[in-house]
C-alpha cells in the first residue's frame, strides 16, 4: 500500500501529543534519552554511505553523538532539539588525570560532581566525587549551589530557536533538565541517599528544595527566551528499575512528588508546550502520579519488563498520557536480532501504542554500542513503513 505524507513534522508531533490522529506516528532520534552512542553512530555512518566532517559529542557523560542533518532526514525524523549552556562563570570541561596506573577523563559539573571515565574504556562517565556525601543539614546553607537563573545561560538560544522555527518544518524540543530528585543522590550518593530517605527526611527535603530552586529559576529564565517557540518541555528523574519503582512510592508521594509537581506546574505557567518525563524501569505505579503532576508525556516506555505491557499501557493510560518511545525491547531485541526480527517487533508495538495518536516512536532510550547498524536501519525504516495512520 503506498502511502503519502500530508503533514510537516511539527504539525505531525502535535497531532499526536494532542491525541489526535496524524498521517503518521511522527518518529524522534537525538535527544539526551533519544539518542545514538558515538561508537554505534560512526558505523552507522559508514553503513548509510554518509559523511559526517567532525563527529560532535552531545553528552560526554552518556557518550551520545550528535546525529547529523543527513541521518536525521534519512530517518524521517521529526523533532529538532534546542538547548540551554552553562552560564559565563562556569568553565566547564574535561581534564585527563592520572590515577591507579590510568588515565581518566575527569568532568566536573556546576554542583561539584565529578564524571569519570578510564580512557581505556571510552564508553561511559561515572560519578566519582560525591561533593555532599559527609553533608549534614547545616552543610546544605553553606554549598555554593549553582545560580539556575544566571542570564548567560541563555545567550543566544532564542535566536537559535527563532531560526528552527522559521526555517525549518520541524517540531522543537528542548534538552533534558528538570533532574530535581536524581540530582540528591548525585550529590550525595546512591546508597546514601537511599539511607536519607528513611532516617533523614529533613536532610532530603533540604536538599530536594535547594535543587527545586536551581530548576525553578533555570525555567523562568528559560521559558523566558524560547517558551513561545518550543513544542515539548523534556524533564526527568529515574524511579523505577527492572522490577518496580528504586524506593517507597510513599516515600515518592510524601517528599519527592510535591517538589515535582511545583516544577511541572511552575514551567507550565510560563509555556503552553507539553511537559515530557523521563524516567527508565517498570513505572506503572507512578504513572497516575505523573499525570497528576501535570505530564503530559512519558519516556522512554521501556517495554520487555514486568508490568511494561504495551497493550496493557495504552488501554489503562492512552488518553491521559502520551508514550514517547517503547519502540522495540532495546535490551534483548534491538541488539541481538534480525533486521527482519527488529521490523516485526517494530510492527507489533505500533499496533499497540499509535491508536487514537497519544503516541510519538523512538527506541527505548539511547541506541547504545555494539547495536548492529542494519538493525537502527531496520528501526526507523520500520517505523517510517508501520506508522502511517489509514483511519484518519
Amino acid at each position: 500500500m503506498n502511502h503519502y505524507e500530508t503533514m510537516t513534522p511539527r504539525e505531525r508531533v502535535l497531532k499526536a501529543i494532542n491525541h489526535q490522529v496524524p498521517d503518521r506516528v511522527p518518529i524522534d532520534l537525538g535527544g539526551f534519552q533519544t539518542g545514538i552512542h558515538r561508537m554505534a553512530y560512526i558505523p552507522l555512518l559508514e553503513h548509510l554511505g554518509i559523511e559526517d566532517k567532525e563527529v560532535v559529542i552531545l553528552d560526554p557523560v552518556q557518550g551520545l553523538a550528535r546525529p547529523c542533518e543527513a541521518v536525521l532526514q534519512r530517518f524521517r525524523v521529526d523533532t529538532r532539539y534546542i538547548t540551554a549552556h552553562g552560564p559565563d562563570s562556569f568553565k566547564g570541561g574535561i581534564e585527563i588525570n592520572e590515577r591507579d596506573g590510568r588515565r581518566w577523563h575527569d568532568l566536573k559539573d556546576e554542583f561539584g560532581v565529578v564524571w569519570s571515565m578510564p580512557e581505556d574504556a571510552p564508553l561511559y562517565m561515572d560519578i566519582s566525587v560525591h561533593p555532599l556525601a559527609d553533608a549534614d543539614l547545616a552543610d546544605l546553607d553553606q554549598y555554593p549551589f549553582p545560580n539556575g537563573g544566571d542570564p548567560t545561560r541563555f545567550t543566544g538560544v532564542r535566536e537559535q530557536a527563532l531560526r528552527l522555527r522559521k526555517e525549518t518544518p520541524y517540531a522543537l524540543c528542548t534538552g533534558i533538565g528538570g533532574v530535581v530528585y536524581e540530582y540528591c543522590w548525585y550529590l550525595r550518593g546512591l546508597e546514601q541517599w537511599f539511607m536519607d530517605l528513611l532516617e533523614n527526611p529533613a536532610f532530603c527535603e533540604k536538599l530536594l528544595d535547594k535543587i527545586l530552586r536551581y530548576w525553578t529559576d533555570f525555567y523562568t529564565g528559560f521559558m523566558a527566551e524560547v517558551g513561545d517557540l518550543v513544542d515539548v518541555i523534556m524533564i526527568g528523574d529515574d524511579l523505577a528499575g527492572q522490577r518496580g519503582p528504586l524506593f517507597n512510592p510513599e516515600i515518592y508521594k510524601a517528599i519527592v512528588k510535591p517538589r515535582q509537581k511545583a516544577l511541572v506546574q511552575h514551567i507550565k505557567s510560563k509555556t503552553k508546550a507539553k511537559i515530557w518525563y523521563h524516567t527508565c524501569g517498570s513505572c506503572g505505579p507512578y504513572i497516575p502520579e505523573l499525570i497528576d503532576n501535570g505530564v503530559d508525556i512519558l519516556n522512554p516506555v521501556q517495554i520487555g519488563i514486568e508490568g511494561m505491557d504495551p497493550r496493557e499501557l495504552k488501554a489503562r493510560y492512552g488518553r491521559q498520557i502520551t508514550f514517547w518511545g517503547g519502540g522495540i525491547d532495546a535490551q534483548h531485541v534491538l541488539p541481538k536480532a534480525t533486521p527482519a526480527e527488529v521490523r516485526e517487533h517494530v510492527r507489533a508495538n505500533m499496533e499497540a501504542f499509535k491508536p487514537g495518536g497519544g503516541y510519538v516512536f523512538n527506541n527505548v532510550h539511547n541506541i547504545q554500542v555494539g547495536v548492529p547498524p542494519e538493525n537502527v536501519v531496520a528501526l526507523f525504516d520500520a517505523a517510517y513503513e508501520f506508522g502511517f495512520y489509514t483511519d484518519r
